[in-house]
């Protein structure tokens, strides 16, 4: 009765954009392969162990196979032994004259008696004959969920990891950027210290020192927001790994350092149909209501059930199982369905529509898998341009400040120009430790999309 499952096409172009099929799989990729930074390698096995919502994803799979388990015992007869001891007293009785036919005769009195009766049988209790596979079609939806949940777990698995590296990389950039805005306080706190002094001795206005107390204000300002940003990113990253983090961890590495493997093979999008777990568990979940549609057709046609028992009764124990003492019963049943109130119609109408609300489920999945691929090859092709260009503005920056300082003190220039130099430098400071991060975290966004980090 299941329908003849055909998977759907794969609602995406054949290759992506801007993406080369080389040879390899990301999915065979282990992450200690990807990664590199030893610090980061035990945030991660840390998180692997601890994570609740991997042990809640774990417990379900747990969960979807005793659920598979209870429905496959259905294809089995249910058998059980029972033992029963009945005692009862029926009192004494008068039967009135006659009661027994006849012309004459007194009244009859009976004697009060007690009955002991002893039974032992073993038998099954309206065992379901599988003819037309109503049974099978719920076992096979049980299997097929279970698998779906178990994709499910490998790819909370493979976002786990990706988010513990990603949050990792964002406490590295905040603690960079810290220590950006430290250096540049100090800057600046030197800036105006001279300007003070030289504001003292007559030789410099007093706006070129309340310009650089405010610059140094904002300075100070930036550092108390970056020492909050590295707090609540130590304390997310902590909550992923389900513990506090380790005092005893391995020295980690700046973002410049941490070496995240580049050359990862994207193959063709066909591949994602078999190795990313999110389109595996969409297509099992299909499969589910595919082996629905079987059982509510199964509805439609009878349903025979037998219940039967063999065993033994006697008014003495010590005679329960001696010869003559057998008993049996055999009791099969068949319900056939003729007037439901179109229950079964419509029980079959919404296991097709459901089906077909898992095929879009299946394909969205697809294409979105296929644009998570396509948006990061195409952030690894442009991000080590922009990287590149982001080292040469902060080169070129830096010469202009050093300028534009050199000047000042010389008496050439004012301090506003000073100030302006200083604020553009810090940007493309900032802009480009941000970059850094960015174009890790794409690698990273790439791996997890192409199925990497499940191994």
């Amino acid at each position: 009765m299941i329908p003849k499952y055909q998977r759907p096409e794969a609602p995406v172009a054949a290759r992506f954009p801007g993406g080369s099929a080389k040879s390899g799989d990301a999915a065979d990729i282990h992450w200690r392969d990807f990664f590199t930074d030893p610090r980061l390698k035990r945030y991660i096995e840390l998180a692997l162990a601890n994570n609740r919502d991997l042990r809640v994803a774990a417990l379900n799979v747990e969960h979807a196979r005793a659920e598979f388990r209870i429905q496959r015992s259905a294809l089995f007869p249910t058998v059980d032994a029972t033992g029963s001891f009945t005692r009862s007293r029926t009192p004494a009785y008068t039967y009135p004259a006659g009661a027994f036919g006849g012309g004459g005769g007194g009244a009859i009195t009976t004697s009060p008696y007690t009955l002991n009766q002893f039974s032992a049988s073993v038998g099954t209790t309206a065992y379901e004959v599988d003819l037309f596979g109503r049974v099978r079609s719920l076992n096979r939806q049980a299997l097929e969920t279970y698998f779906a949940t178990d994709a499910t777990r490998r790819s909370t698995q493979i976002a786990l990891v990706a988010q513990v590296a990603t949050q990792y990389l964002t406490l590295r950039e905040q603690e960079e950027q810290l220590a950006l805005a430290r250096q540049t306080q100090m800057s600046v706190q030197k800036s105006y210290d001279l300007n003070k002094k030289a504001f003292d001795i007559g030789t410099a206005s007093e706006l070129d020192v309340s310009t650089s107390d405010g610059q140094l204000q904002t300075a100070r300002i930036n550092v108390i927001t970056y020492e909050r940003t590295v707090a609540q990113a130590a304390n997310y990253l902590a909550l992923l790994i389900g513990q506090p983090l380790p005092m005893d961890a391995p020295p980690g590495r700046a973002l410049r350092g941490q070496g995240v493997l580049e050359d990862i093979p994207a193959g063709l999008p066909s591949d994602l149909l078999a190795r990313r777990p999110d389109i595996v568990a969409a297509e099992h979940t299909l499969l589910s209501a595919n082996a629905n549609i079987g059982a509510a057709r199964a509805a439609f046609f009878p349903t025979i059930s037998l219940t039967s028992s063999a065993g033994s009764t006697s008014f003495q124990l010590s005679q329960l199982f001696t010869k003559g003492a057998g008993t049996w019963a055999f009791s099969p049943q068949i319900s056939i369905p003729i007037f439901t109130g179109g229950k079964n119609s419509a029980d079959l109408d919404a296991a097709k529509i459901s089906k077909r609300i898992e095929i879009a489920n299946y394909e969205k999945s697809i294409q979105t898998a296929f644009r998570e691929v396509a948006d990061a090859l195409a952030g690894r092709a442009t991000y080590n341009r922009e990287l590149g260009a982001r080292e040469a503005l902060v080169a070129a920056q830096q010469r202009r400040y050093d300028l534009t300082d050199t000047r000042y003190r010389q008496g050439v220039d004012n301090y506003l120009s000073v100030l302006l130099a200083q604020q553009d430098l810090y940007s493309a400071q900032r802009d480009l430790v941000s970059t850094r991060t960015d174009r890790l975290a794409n690698l990273i966004t790439l791996y997890k999309s192409l199925g990497g980090g499940w191994n």
